[in-house]
């Protein structure tokens, strides 16, 4: 058996050695067509690409039509994504419609109604998540940067030359808002304006206070490193503050979570250990009731420990 298979797996390998040698490795040195030298001709574009374009144009104008073409935009931009938003809701579109596929496949109707939920509300996490993320990163390092900026104005330099200078010297995402500070003003919009839109899309009242500190200053003028100084000391003072409740307070949310999975984890354990036990809630409609109460009491519970765990000043 081995013996007459040897000659066909001597054969299979020389096949491929000669697609790779005739198909995969080049034949000789590639001359690059004129008509790609020509800027005024447009460089040819593929099928697939072309209906990639065009579903993302489809998905941009349903959005524009239900008015969520902004907000979609701005929650990217919040999130730090770099990619458009109908190339998110595609790929968002395209990963449910495939989990929905394999898990209707693999695991039934029920499975594939979980993925048909999940994966979109996966993605909104992930983007608050992200977000949340980043505006954290942005008040931790805005005392830092107003330091910079301060510096860089006792230096002689102007305050647009002391926002670049910040958008060069500070890690992300610092370096990042204030490189599109830069960026705006130097196309014509109003420094005051852009600044007022970092401290909206950062969900930052620290940096809102820098903003309208620089709009004073231009308006009436004075030392504008003091002023950005004594903000300093202030954001610096109220983010230890900060770290210290998230310090006192991880306790009670780690209580909160242990608590809000304690009776999913009892639930999954009973399952496994003794599925007639937990067969008698679906089999009454005493039972149903009593599953009813149970979830309306664990979602005002975990209301509740959310609201207590949670301070915001």
């Amino acid at each position: 058996m081995s013996a007459a298979l040897l000659p066909l797996g001597i054969g299979a390998v020389a096949a491929a050695v000669l697609i790779v040698a005739l198909v995969v490795l080049p034949g000789g040195p590639s001359r690059v067509p004129l008509s790609r030298l020509d800027p005024s001709v447009a460089p040819p574009t593929s099928t697939l690409a072309g209906a990639g374009a065009a579903v993302g144009t489809a998905v941009e104008k349903v959005l524009h039509k239900r008015g969520r073409l902004a907000a979609g935009a701005a929650a990217l931009e919040r999130a730090g994504m770099s990619t458009t938003l109908p190339n998110f809701v595609l790929a968002v579109g395209l990963t449910t419609v495939v989990g929905t596929v394999v898990g209707a496949l693999l695991g039934g109707p029920l499975v594939a109604v979980l993925f048909l939920v999940l994966v979109p509300f996966g993605a909104r996490l992930v983007l608050g998540f992200r977000a949340g993320r980043r505006q954290a990163a942005f008040a931790d390092q805005l005392d830092d940067s107003l330091q910079l900026m301060a510096s860089s104005l006792r230096a002689g330099h102007s305050l647009l030359r002391a926002v670049d200078s910040v958008s060069h010297e500070a890690e992300a995402p610092t370096s990042e808002e204030f490189a599109r500070i830069v960026n705006e003003t130097r196309v014509g919009r109003d420094l005051n304006d852009a600044l007022d839109e970092v401290a909206a899309r950062m969900g930052s009242e620290d940096f809102s206070w820098v903003a309208q500190a620089i709009a004073i200053h231009r308006e009436v003028g004075g030392n504008l490193a003091e002023v950005l100084d004594a903000v300093g000391n202030t954001i610096r003072e109220r983010n230890a503050i900060r770290r210290q409740v998230k310090a006192l307070s991880a306790e009670g949310k780690l209580s909160a979570t242990v608590l809000m999975a304690l009776p999913f984890g009892v639930t999954g354990f009973l399952s496994v250990s003794n599925p007639e036990y937990l067969a008698k809630f679906t089999e009454s409609l005493v039972g149903y009731g009593m599953l009813a109460g149970a979830a309306v009491m664990l979602l005002l519970g975990g209301l509740w420990l959310r609201k207590t765990v949670r301070i915001t000043f």
